[in-house]
């Protein structure tokens, strides 16, 4: 099986599932992303027998195309991951997500055999939702609609792309669904809201969640751009691997179709929130800097999970009380993660 970005956060998660159920995974990655080399490492030593890697950029198309020769089935996590750097270099935003999607698509079309190839999407793709009335509930933005409050936003919504980012992520969406229906290339999508858990090195720019952690363990304040009430449905990456891994599974079933994936309305959370139980574990106060909102940031996005949860068949969402102080836990044990930023 072939994972591209799979020495990432959630590639590697993934290929650790998946190679401990006897699976042989191709890992392809750039390691351009600082820290995932000690994810290859790790999986290395774990799957020594299970796990190789393709060092290389999804933009060599020769190269990607090699690798998905053989694979069986292919998961698609290799990304410009950042709306800010979409922003300032959006050709090669383009480049990594959208040219070098379509590259992948149409080499498994060309391959035929009907190899599945599923996608991680984005939340980003419904643009900032500024025509959902909210209202402030305590630290929270929240829908003022009732039901839409109760259950988040569904795949129903229309899409609407907002800076570089998202429409080379929506772009991708999109081909990788109608090269389903147009070329028959067994298909799916998940749009992902924020996934959090152990392996992730988060960044200011992305994976907000193991940021906010590492920066309150290492003592420095956390910046916060907006008012800090915006609210995101968070999830363990454990939950999402199994989507991932049950999407596979019921490809047949939901070839064609995209799915909203996150912790759903029992995991919406606010960055104030956030930072309060991250206090809370780690006994010290937590320093926060305020700045203005930045570019095509949605002040509230929480996924209806419905749909992913009765289709792919997946258990309730791990409590996000529970999975943060985990990866708190796991932050703690890699001690280099816990060095200063500028070491």
């Amino acid at each position: 099986m072939l994972i591209t970005g799979g020495a990432g956060f959630i590639g590697s998660n993934l290929a650790d599932r998946l190679a401990a159920e006897g699976h042989d995974i191709l890992i392809y990655d750039a390691l351009s992303r600082p820290g995932v080399e000690t994810n290859l490492e790790w999986l290395r030593r774990r799957h020594p027998r299970k796990v190789s890697a393709t060092i290389a950029d999804v933009r060599d198309a020769a190269a990607l195309g090699q690798a998905a020769r053989d694979a069986s089935a292919v998961f698609h996590l290799a990304a410009q991951v950042a709306v800010t750097t979409s922003l300032v270099d959006p050709r090669a935003d383009f480049e990594i997500n959208l040219a070098a999607s379509f590259g992948l698509l149409d080499a498994l079309r060309q391959r035929g055999g009907r190899v599945p190839l599923i996608f991680a999407s984005t939340n980003k793709v419904y643009g900032d939702l500024a025509d959902v009335g909210l209202v402030l509930d305590g630290d929270s933005y929240v829908p003022a609609d009732p039901e839409l409050r109760a259950r988040g936003i569904g795949e129903d919504r229309s899409l609407d792309f907002h800076t570089p980012y998202g429409c080379s992520k929506g772009a991708a969406d999109q081909y990788v669904l109608d090269f389903g229906r147009s070329f028959g290339v067994p298909t799916a999508v998940l749009r992902m809201s924020c996934i959090y858990g152990q392996r992730q090195m988060g960044t200011e720019d992305q994976g907000w969640v193991a940021h906010f952690v590492l920066r309150a363990l290492r003592g420095e304040p956390i910046s916060i751009y907006g008012d800090g009430c915006q609210v995101r449905d968070v999830m363990d990456v454990g939950d999402a691997v199994e989507a991932y891994v049950a999407a596979l599974r019921h490809i047949d079933a939901v070839s064609g179709r995209a799915f909203n994936l996150g912790g759903g309305p029992a995991n919406a959370i606010s960055l104030r929130q956030l930072i309060g139980h991250i206090g809370d574990i780690t006994n010290r106060k937590v320093e926060t800097r305020y700045s203005d909102w930045r570019a095509g940031d949605q002040r509230y996005y929480v996924s209806d999970t419905t749909a992913v949860t009765r289709e792919l068949g997946l258990r309730p969402a791990r409590p996000w009380r529970e999975g943060v102080a985990a990866l708190a836990q796991w932050l703690r044990q890699e001690r280099v993660a816990l060095e200063p930023a500028s070491a």
